[in-house]
């Protein structure tokens, strides 16, 4: 942050909070550091603990996000509760989080739209949307559509599962639309084939892995752990995804995997 932040021109840098990992010390360090944006994230039902780090914030006077994590998991009317609890401690703007690349355009429009009826209308709606279906653009469009004024997108999709959405593809629908982003169309193209491709280890796709975890609704953090599952108790890591997503399983729930695995591999053995 020290090495990018002075070389920002126009850009302001944001950074992530989880409470539990992230403390109100690094709050302080990044803001120090001159991080303008900070998003306290939470799961979509766990609002509640993010009220040391909103209100902190804001005293420091950041721009402060409150940030839903898999919003699939919750309704419209309970993300409502959620975003009501971050915006009464302080928060400018809160974001629906697809993090599985799970939602379609109808569940995006629902959620964002509910939450923009219940908040301020100075308080400001977010999306941050995955590609594992390839909706990313759509889901983005839908929500801006429903209300929302900040919306995610990354250069190539750098992005955990088939990545974020897509930003030279975004900025050239939203163009097409009539939408104003302030991103030029062909030059963020440029940036993703000249800067970003080449540093990538290997091409961000919706490959079957991906698919899986966004068919199912999962985490992509649970994908290494169902992977090794497979090779130690012989079930398809795409049946234990499937099986998580079917149980609710959240990140952080990762010891669940091998659980699941055992099971599903004794009812094959008894069937």
């Amino acid at each position: 942050l020290s090495a990018v932040i002075p070389l920002m021109k126009k850009a302001k840098v944001s950074a992530l909070l989880l409470p539990g990992i992230g403390t109100v010390d690094h709050l302080k360090m990044a803001h120090d550091l001159g991080v303008n944006t900070i998003r306290v994230a939470t799961h979509c039902t766990e609002a509640d603990v993010s009220e040391q780090h909103i209100t902190f914030a804001r005293k420091l006077g950041m721009d402060t996000v409150g940030f839903l994590m898999m919003a699939h998991m919750n309704s419209p009317e309970g993300l409502v509760k959620q975003a009501l609890l971050m915006e009464s401690y302080g928060a400018n703007c809160v974001y629906i989080t697809d993090s599985a690349g799970y939602m379609l355009p109808d569940d995006v429009s629902a959620r964002v739209a509910a939450i923009r009826a219940a908040l301020k209308p100075e308080t400001e709606i977010g999306f941050h949307g995955h590609h594992n279906l390839s909706m990313g653009v759509s889901n983005s469009i839908a929500a801006i559509a429903a209300g929302a004024t900040r919306i995610d997108a990354a250069c190539a999709g750098l992005g955990a599962g088939a990545g974020n959405t897509p930003m030279e593809v975004l900025v050239a629908v939203c163009d097409r639309m009539g939408i104003e982003t302030g991103v030029s169309v062909f030059g963020i193209q440029d940036v993703a084939e000249d800067r970003v491709f080449p540093i990538m280890d290997f091409p961000i796709r919706s490959d079957r892995d991906a698919l899986t975890m966004g068919y199912a609704g999962v985490y992509g953090s649970f994908l290494l752990f169902a992977k090794r599952a497979e090779k130690k108790y012989g079930v398809s890591a795409r049946e234990i995804l499937v099986e998580m997503g079917r149980r609710g399983m959240v990140g952080g729930q990762e010891d669940m995997i091998e659980d699941t695995a055992m099971t599903l591999a004794k009812q094959r053995a008894n069937a």
